[in-house]
């Protein structure tokens, strides 16, 4: 790993979503509204959350903090990305791509971490609602919260480590919109093959672990709810219904990845774009549709603002 200082290449060439700029005109109208409605869509969640004294619950904490790694996450390739649309010969540098790689990792471990916090959330809620107050306070909430970005920040470390001293000296071609790990590593001018299985196992261990962490415990509480007939089961059951939406098609994809992580069809692509493009919009879409405490506060929000421009 030490053939860092062969490096020759200062840039990669994005290869981008199409070569058609008919096509890449109509791509640059739709992801800066998926864009701009990312953004927007999560703010007002935490906006929502931060001001209405009903939403001060562990639970709504926590979708704030997801709302806010999902607004990062939209942030950290497609504003270049829906640039690039505009231009011909799309670059980054090589400090913008291990940027790049570092950041997506960051986050997406950090939000796999705090899926895994909300379902242990809903499981003490659920499964045992007398001491929830008592275990759910908002220290643990807070530790949650560190803990996520924590091993987030040291999953992307991990990867960063050797991917920042593989030499690069001949082609440069990304085919992709941004710097996708696998893609970079089968550039360096070296057998990546240890390299591959290194990632892999890093990925896979943390992408199953809390997998099978989400599924375990949505099974228990699905049980519970089950066995429960009132309307705060059926109240339970629609938030849960949101959660595990949100799980499918955030691991969707992630799962799809790790399964055949170098072997790329041109769907990959498309799948790349919904994982880093549209994930972050599912999050005020299904929780502002889904769960009515939000959508109350919503409007309550809304009518505030409508109060003070009338005055």
């Amino acid at each position: 790993m030490a053939g860092g200082n062969q490096s020759i290449v200062s840039e990669f060439v994005l290869l981008g979503l199409s070569d058609s700029w008919e096509l890449q005109l109509f791509f640059f109208v739709i992801f800066t509204i998926v864009y701009v409605a990312s953004v927007l869509g999560n703010i007002i969640i935490i906006l929502t959350i931060v001001s209405d004294s009903h939403l001060n619950s562990p639970m709504y904490f926590l979708l704030s903090n997801l709302s806010f790694i999902d607004i990062c996450q939209s942030n950290f390739a497609t504003p270049k990305m829906i640039a690039d649309f505009l231009v011909e010969h799309k670059t980054i540098s090589l400090e913008g791509c291990m940027a790049q790689i570092f950041l997506l990792h960051s986050f997406v471990g950090s939000e796999m971490m705090l899926l895994v916090a909300m379902a242990y959330d809903r499981f003490i809620a659920i499964c045992k609602p007398l001491h929830y107050s008592t275990i759910m306070n908002r220290r643990l909430c807070i530790i949650f919260v560190a803990i996520s970005w924590a091993v987030g920040i040291l999953h992307s470390v991990s990867h960063l480590a050797f991917t920042v001293d593989l030499p690069f000296c001949g082609p440069n071609e990304v085919d992709s919109f941004f710097c996708d790990l696998p893609l970079v590593i089968e550039l360096a001018c070296m057998d990546t093959y240890e390299m591959e299985i290194m990632t892999l196992t890093n990925s896979g261990l943390i992408s199953l672990s809390c997998f099978l962490a989400l599924i375990i415990s949505y099974t228990v509480i699905l049980v519970t709810v089950r066995h429960r007939s009132s309307s705060g089961s059926s109240k339970a059951l629609s938030t849960l219904t949101a959660h595990i939406t949100v799980v499918i098609l955030f691991f969707g994809p992630c799962i799809y990845f790790y399964i055949w992580p170098f072997s790329r069809l041109s769907v990959d692509k498309f799948l790349s774009v919904f994982y880093t493009v549209c994930t972050p919009l599912l999050n005020p879409i299904i929780y502002s549709l889904r769960n009515e405490d939000v959508k109350s506060a919503m409007r309550k929000l809304k009518s505030q603002y409508l109060s003070s421009w009338k005055y």
